[in-house]
This record gives C-alpha cells, structure tokens and sequence, in this order.
C-alpha cells in the first residue's frame, strides 16, 4: 500500500506544469501516505496484480520513475512491462531515464513508440499496442496518459495525482486529489 501510494505521490514531479517552484515532493508523499485515495480501486487493483503474470506499466513523467520503480519492485517485477519514450516528450521519461533509475535493472522496459506525450495508441509502435492488448492488468500512470488513454479500449488501472483543473473536473475530484481509478470500455 505504502509503495502504491508513494507511485501516486511522486506524480507531483511534472516539469510540464510550468513551473517548478511549488513542487513539494517530500509533503505530498507524506500526505498520500495518510490520505484516502478521493478514487480508491486499490483493493481491485492489488486482487488483479496477485493474479497477473503480464503487466504493462506506463511511465509517465522523468523524476518520478524512481518512485514507480519502488511500486515495481513490490508487484513482482518479473512479470512488469515499463514503457516510456525514445527520445524526451515535454518531460515523458524515456529509455535514457529508465536505466537512470534503475528500472532496467528490475523489469523489462520498451518504447511505446509514441512521438506525442501520453499514449496515443494510434501512434504508439505495433510491438507495444500488441503487449498493450495481451496485457493481464494495464497500470498508466499520469495525467497525460490518463488524457490520451481516458476512453481506453480495454480495462485500465489510471493512477495519478489531479493536478489541473481540467482533469479534476473530468474525473470529478478537487485539484491536489489522489487517484486509483479502474475504467473498462
């Protein structure tokens, strides 16, 4: 619960929300960690994660993948796909940032392929959309694949931090609210 959480906190690293001067790292882990989740499918979530033996986790922002790898470590990293960017998308992490943290060292990391932020599965390359489909449990981290994956085609576990109105307003929680929300087509 404690890795799950910190994962969701570390989302507050966005260096494409302008500014960088009021990101309070060590504060919002310490509050997701005595906070509820506003959107709370956790306890689905973990069921799933007991039984899954392919997961596909996608990174979002360069910073809080160390955060995600923590999370990683405690789902059973030999059964975790972690996909990020070939090259830097605003601040989507990327293979460079990956073995950075560590993540190639605990599970298997890909490219999506994508050129654009988030997961636009129209542009994301064959190989991924292909481990995307045959995934047992799908975790997209982070506003911008929540943005590109909000209708998504299969069943997806979005975990992310509402740090804008216009996702908060979407997902019907304040700004500042913690979220582990299961959606299915």
């Amino acid at each position: 619960d404690a890795a799950l959480r910190i994962a969701v906190a570390g989302n507050i690293i966005d260096f494409g929300m302008g500014t960088t001067d009021n990101i309070q790292v060590e504060a919002t882990i310490e509050r997701a960690l005595r906070e509820d989740f506003v959107v709370d499918d956790t306890r689905r979530l973990k069921e799933e994660l007991q039984a899954a033996q392919n997961i596909l986790y996608l990174g979002d922002n360069a910073g809080e993948i160390v955060f995600d790898r923590l999370f990683v470590e405690t789902i059973g990293p030999e059964n975790v796909t972690f996909a990020v960017r070939d090259v830097p998308i605003i601040n989507d992490s990327t293979l460079s940032d990956a073995a950075d943290a560590g993540m190639n060292r605990v599970c298997r990391v890909i490219s999506s392929g994508s050129p654009a932020p988030g997961t636009p599965l129209e542009l994301c390359s064959a190989e991924f959309r292909e481990i995307f489909d045959q995934a047992d449990v799908v975790i997209s981290k982070g506003q911008g694949n929540f943005e590109t994956l909000s209708n998504p085609p299969r069943p997806v576990y979005f975990l992310l931090m509402a740090k804008c109105a216009v996702i908060a307003r979407e997902i019907g929680v304040d700004v500042g609210s913690f979220i582990a929300k299961y959606q299915s087509p």
